[in-house]
């Protein structure tokens, strides 16, 4: 199937974008923030009551760096059910350490924890630089506020071929407490390392150092998005992984139809390292938040299981695309291919959510939207990854259907993925969200 190239490298384009203004979580959620207020979604607290009108369009945030944002339909969820598309907003890769500053050889290194599952050498050699969240004193109490470290501030040099030998055979590898330290500067110019972190983070935080509190900070490459390949067909950066599904829903719900049922886009940070939090999927704010929606409609203790026996739930996560290099790797008769649209994918020890019913309904919705559909099955002999689609499910008791883009080098700092595909799901989602009867 081919589709409008120009259209699609738009649409793409607009997707770099989002990741290139996301190098956190955190930042994240504030960019679908920023959008959904753009597209006149009224925001809501947990702590307050809510008053949801019917074809009203709102959202909510937990912990700066999950949100959930909502277009109410014309009839009761009761009898008209949720249609959602779930995300994750974080990825994997490495966090500065609450003391992070030390001298080591007469240089400054900052201290890191792995986050999730990164290829750690995909770390070595590239421009780094670090975003987050900080907490600070302000004038009534405690404030958090975004930070985001434009210029390259730091690195992780590989060592010389010279002392490592049996890098090209053996691989590169990194110990994760003594040889991930990241170069931020020459000791002899410091008086305190923890000095020269601080009046960074104050500078771009707007306070003093003295007022710093605390901080969260993700290490993110500068570089930017870009498209590559003979025609521009493929696109690379960072976080594609999961970035790619909270575009593609966003996309789709600002697009989709308003009718009888209600919509909802649902993304949370803590995915990688297994969703249980307060802000993960495995927590409670997507619950609370489809009860709070129910029950301001329908005062009455059935509403609720009513509703999401009426609802489905589309676990939206990137999936492996075959590599031409290393075609062993796959299941051969699921290999899945970047630039050929979105993929179902099956895992019968429930590490993915699809079942006979919700993949067909899938397949459907995908005809409907004019998108080509794959189906990926993991290898039997390699553990499989998973994604919010069990845990939701099994939580909720929702119909769930795990699905997403193919890319390549997925967990890399720079990973890769098809051009095409982006809209592709965005279409499909869109079709998803605004469907008032199942199929």
């Amino acid at each position: 199937m081919i589709r409008n190239f120009q259209e699609s490298r738009r649409h793409a384009s607009d997707l770099l974008d989002f990741i290139d203004a996301s190098p956190s979580p955190w930042h994240a959620a504030a960019t679908l923030r920023g959008r959904l207020l753009a597209h006149g979604f009224a925001e809501l607290r947990e702590q307050d009551g809510w008053a949801v009108e019917p074809l009203g369009r709102y959202f909510v945030m937990r912990g700066d760096s999950s949100i959930i944002a909502f277009a109410v339909g014309s009839e009761p969820v009761a009898e008209a059910g949720f249609r959602i598309v779930g995300a994750h907003t974080d990825s994997p890769g490495l966090r500065l350490k609450p003391k992070a500053a030390h001298l080591a050889v007469g240089h400054l290194r900052l201290g890191v924890e792995v986050y999730g599952g990164p290829i750690l050498a995909t770390f070595a050699d590239r421009d780094l630089s670090l975003a987050g969240r900080v907490s600070v004193k302000g004038p009534c109490g405690i404030e958090t506020r975004l930070v985001r470290l434009g210029q390259p501030l730091l690195r992780l040099p590989n060592l010389a071929i010279h002392m490592n030998r049996q890098v090209n055979e053996d691989g590169l590898k990194f110990n994760r407490q003594t040889e991930l330290g990241l170069l931020m500067g020459r000791s002899e110019v410091l008086t305190m390392p923890s000095d020269a972190l601080g009046r960074s983070l104050a500078v771009e935080a707007g306070c003093e150092p003295a007022d710093l509190l605390g901080f969260e900070l993700n290490v993110y490459d500068t570089q930017v998005g870009a498209f590559w390949g003979a025609d521009g067909e493929f696109i690379a950066a960072s976080r594609i992984d999961n970035l790619s599904s909270c575009h593609a829903g966003l996309c789709a719900l600002l697009a989709a139809e308003s009718g009888r049922h209600t919509s909802v886009l649902a993304c949370f940070d803590h995915e990688e390292v297994g969703s249980e939090s307060a802000v993960g999927a495995g927590g409670t704010f997507l619950g609370d938040t489809l009860q709070r929606i129910v029950h301001g409609q329908i005062p009455d203790v059935s509403a609720y299981p009513r509703s999401i026996a009426r609802s489905f739930l589309v676990s939206a996560d990137a999936a492996h695309a075959v590599h031409p290099n290393f075609p062993n790797a796959y299941e051969p008769l699921h290999a899945i291919v970047v630039n050929a649209g979105p993929a179902i994918k099956l895992n019968a020890n429930q590490r993915y959510a699809t079942d006979g019913l919700s993949e067909a309904r899938f397949r459907v919705i995908c005809e409907m939207a004019g998108v080509p559909c794959q189906t990926y099955v993991h290898r039997s002999d390699l553990a499989c990854g998973s994604t919010i689609g069990p845990i939701s499910a099994a939580r909720l008791g929702l119909s769930t259907v795990d699905c997403g883009c193919p890319m390549w080098a997925m967990h890399s700092i720079r990973e890769s993925a098809g051009a095409y595909d982006a809209q592709w799901f965005a279409d499909a989602l869109r079709v998803c969200l605004s469907l008032d009867r199942l199929p």
